[in-house]
C-alpha cells in the first residue's frame, strides 16, 4: 500500500483559506483514486473529495463550490483547497487512497489512509 503524510492544518478564520497536502510514498499512486474525508469530534467519518487518475473530481455536497481537489504526479502529492470556510468545517482530516472500485463516499471502499491533520475555524 502507499504511505500516506498530510500537512497544512491549522487555525483559522471564519471566511479564510488553507490547503492542505498528502504526500504520498512506497508506491506510484499514479492509479490510485485519492481522497479526503473528516471527523470531528463524537461524529463518523465523512467524505470530503475524491480525484481519480484521469483527474475526475467529485466532492460531497457541504464542500461543493468551496473546495478544490487536485494532484501533482511528479509530486506524488494531492492538495486539497479550501475556501471560504466555516465554523462547520472544523475537524481532522485525512487523506486516502486506493486502486479499488467502489461508492467513494463509504470508508470502507479506501485502503490507505493518513494520520490526518487538524483544521479549526474559528467563528
Amino acid at each position: 500500500q502507499v504511505q500516506l503524510v498530510e500537512s497544512g492544518g491549522g487555525l483559522v478564520q471564519a471566511g479564510g483559506s488553507l490547503r492542505l497536502s498528502c504526500a504520498a510514498s512506497g508506491r506510484t499512486f499514479s492509479n490510485y483514486r485519492l481522497g479526503w474525508f473528516r471527523q470531528a469530534p463524537g461524529k463518523e467519518r465523512e467524505f470530503v473529495a475524491t480525484i481519480n487518475w484521469m483527474g475526475g473530481t467529485f466532492y460531497a455536497d457541504a464542500v461543493q463550490g468551496r473546495f478544490t481537489i487536485s494532484r501533482d504526479g511528479a509530486k506524488n502529492t494531492v492538495y486539497l483547497q479550501m475556501n471560504s470556510l466555516k465554523a462547520e468545517d472544523t475537524a481532522v482530516y485525512l487523506c486516502t487512497g486506493t486502486t479499488a472500485s467502489g461508492p467513494a463516499q463509504l470508508p470502507s471502499t479506501w485502503g490507505s489512509w493518513g494520520q490526518g491533520t487538524q483544521v479549526t475555524v474559528s467563528s
